[in-house]
């Protein structure tokens, strides 16, 4: 049963995500084997794919989420997106400084308007027992929630230039003499050149934190259905607290990754010390291979836990006007655990075992989440059906279009 209590004229309905890996794994396979044949060309319909296997199998209060989406704007999109980045690559292969330049400011500029589209589009393609979602952000609201973005870059350029006025009283660097030719040492660095970095790297990373929490609380807070608009609660502090826990996660893997590693290299030291020639390229190519599985597992819980985390944040303290609200309930540390056996699996199966995963980790969040509802549900779907026609003719009216087509 999706409604499971029903107290003080408040009912719960817990979601409920009932794929399985094993359906999806043809849904997987398939657009894998089609964008490998097509080289990639197949990605929105497999993206399309993706969207709807998981939205028809995810249920909310008993009605499943429906992906709207037209498929010949995603196709658009993507060719313009790799006719962009096709256009990029070729001028920086070519030396075209200028236009790499141009390129870069124009991305910086065009981000916040990228992710406004993609929100609008995410939304309106979204449906729940026919009710579309709307993101009413105007873009003045999405210039201003971005302004993190414009601070990181204005800090790296001032870095630069601190950088240039420092530098200008070390000596130049020496080179060494190598089989002949010249090799230049590292340029000199001085205490003061990596305390700029330092403070770049700590600023640069709260500037991320803010521009997460302003996209996310802008998200929420201008999206809705009908006149019925979110409802936000967590705080930058809550962000920060999640981010400052997750390096602390990270750290901790990293150095338990790196114990292990030295107890490794010490056995293989004393187990291997006489082997010589091709052995020799064989094992440290093992090594090599080692080292970097190693990295990735030693960032796989930190990311798991902030993922976990910051689900559980929104999720807890989000709603939909003063008649619904979400609560989450899942735990972080079990999420944290089932990453780190699905990464182990999909690197023992060589990637085949990721549809397994995914469906997994998603289960896991989607019925962690109840959605609280006061009064009665077919009363709240018929008074949002009434809200969002009476808007929709409205806007239609106001631009002049059709809405048929």
């Amino acid at each position: 049963m999706d409604s499971t209590t029903q107290r003080h004229g408040i009912a719960a309905y817990r979601l409920r995500f009932s794929g399985s890996g094993s359906e999806y794994f043809r849904v997987w396979i398939v657009n894998l084997l089609l964008s490998i044949v097509t080289l990639g060309l197949y990605t929105p319909w497999a993206r399309r794919r993706t969207a709807r296997y998981f939205y028809d199998h995810t249920m909310i209060a008993g009605s499943p989420l429906e992906f709207t989406a037209p498929l010949r704007k995603m196709v658009v999109s993507f060719i313009l997106f790799a006719l962009l980045y096709v256009a990029y690559k070729i001028a920086a292969e070519t030396g075209q400084d200028t236009v790499v330049s141009i390129f870069i400011i124009a991305a910086a500029l065009l981000a916040p308007y990228i992710w406004g589209s993609a929100m609008r589009f995410r939304l309106a393609s979204t449906r729940w027992r026919g009710l579309q979602l709307q993101f009413a952000a105007r873009w003045k609201d999405v210039y201003v929630a971005s302004w993190p973005i414009f601070l990181m870059a204005a800090i790296w350029v001032g870095i630069t230039y601190g950088f240039d006025f420092l530098s200008a009283d070390l000596p130049a660097p020496n080179s060494r003499t190598s089989g002949g030719n010249h090799v230049p040492e590292w340029p000199n660095v001085s205490p003061p050149m990596l305390g700029l970095i330092a403070l770049g790297l700590v600023l640069s990373v709260l500037c991320i934190i803010r521009v997460e929490f302003n996209y996310k609380s802008l998200l929420v807070l201008r999206a809705g259905i009908g006149k019925q608009h979110g409802r936000w609660k967590p705080v930058y502090s809550d962000f920060v607290r999640i981010w400052g826990a997750t390096i602390v996660v990270f750290l901790a893997g990293v150095a338990l990754i790196l114990a292990l590693a030295a107890g490794a290299a010490y056995t293989v030291q004393s187990m291997f010390s006489t082997v010589r020639g091709p052995a020799m390229f064989v094992l440290i190519f093992f090594i090599v291979i080692a080292a970097i599985l190693g990295l990735v597992l030693a960032s796989a819980p930190a990311r798991a836990y902030r993922e976990a985390r910051m689900f559980k944040l929104i999720w807890s303290n989000v709603g939909l006007s003063q008649i619904a609200r979400f609560k989450c309930d899942l735990q972080h540390w079990a999420f944290v655990r089932l990453r780190i056996k699905n990464v182990l699996l999909t690197l023992l199966t060589l990637g085949f075992y990721r549809p397994f995963a995914r469906v997994s980790e998603y289960r896991m969040k989607a019925d962690a989440v109840t959605l609280h509802v006061k009064g009665g549900l077919d009363q709240l779907i018929g008074e949002l059906v009434r809200q969002q026609d009476a808007m929709g003719d409205a806007l239609a009216d106001m631009a002049g279009l059709d809405i048929v087509g």
